[in-house]
C-alpha cells in the first residue's frame, strides 16, 4: 500500500518543518523546584525572552544559569546551607536575580551587553557575592548582611 498525499498539504508541511527549524527559539520558560539536599540544577537558553526560575530549600545545593541573546530574566532563590550561584547572561536588556538566606552563600553574575539589570540579597552568614557587567546603561544593587 502506497501513502500519497495532496500537494498542498505536503507543500504546507514542509514549510512548517522548515519553519520549525529555521527561527531562534523565543520565550521557552523552565522553573525548577528542589527540596532536600545535594540538588543540583541549571540550564541553558538562546534566543530572546526567555525565563529561567530555581528555587532550592535545603542543604548543599547548587545553581547555574546560562542565557545568551536579549530580553531574558534568571532567578535563584535558596534557603537553607552552603549554597552556591553561578549566573551568566550575554546579550542586551537581560535580568538576574538572586536570594540567599542561610548560611554559606556564594553568587557570581556576570553579564555582558547593555541595558542589563541584576539585583541579590543574601542574608546570614557567608555571603561573597560577585557581579561582573560589561557594556553600558546596566544596573547593578546587591544587599549583603552577613554574620
Amino acid at each position: 500500500m502506497r501513502l500519497t498525499a495532496p500537494r498542498p498539504v505536503l507543500a504546507a508541511a514542509l514549510i512548517a518543518l522548515g519553519l520549525g527549524f529555521s527561527l531562534p527559539a523565543s520565550a521557552n520558560d523552565a522553573r525548577v523546584q528542589q527540596f532536600g539536599w545535594g540538588n543540583s540544577a541549571g540550564g541553558t537558553q538562546e534566543g530572546a525572552r526567555h525565563r529561567f526560575g530555581i528555587f532550592q530549600e535545603g542543604r548543599f545545593n547548587e545553581g547555574a544559569v546560562r542565557q545568551r541573546g536579549r530580553g531574558h530574566t534568571a532567578a535563584i532563590g535558596q534557603n537553607g546551607v552552603r549554597h552556591r550561584v553561578d549566573i551568566t547572561q550575554n546579550g542586551r536588556r537581560n535580568e538576574a536575580g538572586i536570594g540567599q538566606f542561610g548560611s554559606a552563600h556564594s553568587a557570581i553574575v556576570t553579564q555582558d551587553g547593555n541595558g542589563n539589570i541584576t539585583a541579590g540579597v543574601q542574608v546570614g552568614h557567608g555571603c561573597r557575592g560577585s557581579v561582573d557587567q560589561r557594556g553600558s546603561g546596566n544596573v547593578a544593587a546587591f544587599v549583603q548582611l552577613c554574620d
